[in-house]
């Protein structure tokens, strides 16, 4: 019979090879590794869904909520919309870019820091035709980077943190890893500015991912409110924030009539409706930015009952019930609190309002409303939604107050007058109060599969360890560097772990290498923390494939990345990055 260690080293080796291959999804293959561990007693029954109450996996899955909430106030975008300027040399850009997103990451998910900025990257590149791949990959690598500041900025310091507090009594604080964080994050900044860069194909995009950045351009109305009419303020005066979005102002509509020509010298008076044309991010931006609002919004629930209002595009087939009728024939917007923003048509302008626009086959529509009630509307109308071309509506008037909470929650965890978990829930509850993020968005928001693995992975850690592997390994790391000084130990252990988070999951290479750098640290009666933040730190650098952290997968397609590119910035990165983290980590937590 085969020793426990055995099978808990051969679950995990075809747990190994199955995550690098890639073929199965990892939440699959590390729940299936858990439940086989169960069958074979290596882990106890009561144990086996231990891991979903763990609250490394609350805090993981409460980030990336709060990560929604202050995205979808325009919080970030406030800091964001500044940096597009296509007159600055590229290394420039890059350090601009890279700083911001190295600063947002530390306070929000990287994954959502990078999702944020990176059509700004593209849209730059474009304006200075450039090609996007000299910027984007840099601009990755910052992001992740940023998120080893801070205790909430990337999973291997949330996992890392909750073992210690499991092993010995006492979690990492939240800025904890700020110190080594930081300085990391600033020197790997210097170099993808000032050198990385370099490294990259000028090459282009690939066009298809290109086009993915592209919309249709629409016409649309929007109406003035209280406070985009002010008094003295013409059409013209709308021209400057219009074309700082890329949308064109074609004219006025009054009382329910068009007003002759382009009206620029027209003042505005609220409820009076400004059409444009612009493709919908456009659209979603200019209308917030200038005050404005959208047909129904005086009907629009606030607070619990608002949700997340979003722009969904949808192709009008043949035989549509929308087909040869009008929006406001159908009584769309009463029947379904569904707007008709704007339409589409091949390029086509027209004269008629919107809502009174007779709709063809072949027109894209413009669908203003929650989710549900889009899919709604589009099943009732007949109409296609296209996939992935959804935009969600940025609430900016409620982006101090975002803020706010998120800083109340994070300064009421740091004086230690509650853990970080119960108050990022409160956080989370007041952005649903606040109709930051509806009850929807909520579940939407939270990667489920990451949930999974590491709920999966953290009763096999334990197994794991008890099984006695971790000591194994942590033995074999020693002997190996066995007459030397414990920190060459480390070094190894290191650069173990950073390769491993090149290829696996850094959710899973914290799980397996924490349990192992408190076995050296026991076994060279060390401190155990600069061996924890080793694992923290190591595991967070993956810059050598797409496949080490989903930022590299990401930017694969809009970059024109191939597998090979990413070595040639990233293998210098991560060798300065030893030589960068190791010293500070003595420094600051000395063996």
């Amino acid at each position: 019979m085969p020793s426990d260690q055995s099978l808990i080293f051969g679950i995990f080796a075809v747990l190994f090879l199955l995550l690098i291959w890639g073929r199965i999804r990892y939440d699959l293959v590390a729940f299936g590794a858990l439940i086989l561990a169960a069958l074979l007693g290596l882990v106890e029954k009561a144990d086996v869904f231990s891991g979903f109450g763990h609250s490394a996996v609350a805090i993981i899955a409460l980030v990336l909520i709060v990560s929604k909430g202050l995205t979808g106030s325009g919080a970030i975008e406030k800091l964001a919309e500044r940096l597009l300027d296509t007159d600055r040399p590229l290394p420039m850009h890059i350090a601009i870019m890279a700083l911001v997103g190295a600063g947002i990451s530390a306070i929000i998910n990287n994954v959502a820091a990078l999702a944020l900025l990176m059509p700004l990257d593209v849209e730059t590149a474009a304006k200075a035709k450039r090609a996007v791949g000299r910027s984007l990959m840099p601009l990755s690598f910052a992001t992740i980077l940023g998120g080893m500041i801070t205790l909430i900025g990337t999973p291997p310091n949330i996992v890392i943190a909750e073992y210690r507090q499991d092993a010995l009594g006492e979690s990492f604080g939240m800025f904890d890893f700020a110190p080594v964080g930081l300085v990391v994050a600033l020197a790997g900044i210097a170099f993808v500015s000032l050198i990385g860069w370099r490294f990259l194909p000028d090459r282009q995009g690939a066009k298809e991912q290109e086009a993915s950045f592209e919309a249709g351009r629409y016409i649309a109305e929007l109406r003035m409110g209280e406070k985009s009419a002010e008094e003295g303020v013409t059409v013209r005066d709308l021209y400057p924030l219009a074309e700082e979005h890329d949308v064109h102002v074609l004219g006025l509509v009054r009382r329910g009539k068009r007003l002759p020509g382009f009206s620029a010298r027209q003042e505005v008076r609220a409820s009076d409706f400004l059409v444009v044309e612009g493709e919908p991010k456009a659209i979603e931006a200019f209308m917030g930015k200038g005050g404005m609002e959208y047909a129904g919004s005086e009907k629009a629930p606030s607070g619990v009952t608002a949700g997340g209002l979003t722009l969904t595009e949808a192709i009008v087939p043949e035989g549509a019930r929308i087909d040869g009728r009008t929006a406001r024939g159908l009584q769309l917007l009463y029947k379904h609190s569904v707007t008709l923003l704007g339409v589409s048509r091949n390029g086509q302008r027209f004269r008629d309002r919107v809502r009174l626009l007779e709709i063809r086959p072949g027109d894209v529509l413009l669908l203003l409303g929650t989710p549900e009630r889009n899919a709604a509307a589009a099943a009732w109308l007949g109409v296609l939604p296209l996939e992935g071309r959804e935009t969600a509506l940025v609430q900016r008037s409620k982006a101090s107050l975002s803020v706010g909470i998120f800083l109340a929650a994070i300064l009421v965890a740091v004086l230690g007058w509650t853990p970080l978990v119960v108050s990022l829930a409160a956080a989370v509850i007041g952005f649903v109060a606040v109709g930051l993020v509806s009850g929807r968005e909520v579940y939407e928001s939270v990667e489920w599969k990451v949930i999974v693995l590491l709920a999966s992975l953290i009763p096999l850690a334990e197994a794991f360890e008890r099984s006695g592997g971790a000591e194994l390994i942590a033995g074999q790391i020693l002997s190996v560097t066995e007459g030397y000084a414990p920190w060459v130990s480390l070094l190894v252990l290191f650069v173990v772990t950073m390769t491993l988070s090149d290829f696996l999951n850094n959710v899973a290479t914290t799980l397996i290498a924490a349990p192992i750098a408190l076995g050296m640290a026991s076994a060279t009666g060390t401190n155990p923390d600069p061996w924890l933040m080793a694992v923290a730190v190591a595991a967070s650098c993956a810059f050598l494939t797409p496949i080490g952290h989903k930022n590299n997968t990401i930017i694969l397609g809009p970059g024109g990345y191939r597998f090979g590119d990413y070595w040639r910035m990233g293998l210098p990165l991560e060798i300065l990055v030893v030589l960068v983290a190791l010293p500070m980590i003595l420094l600051v937590w000395p063996l």
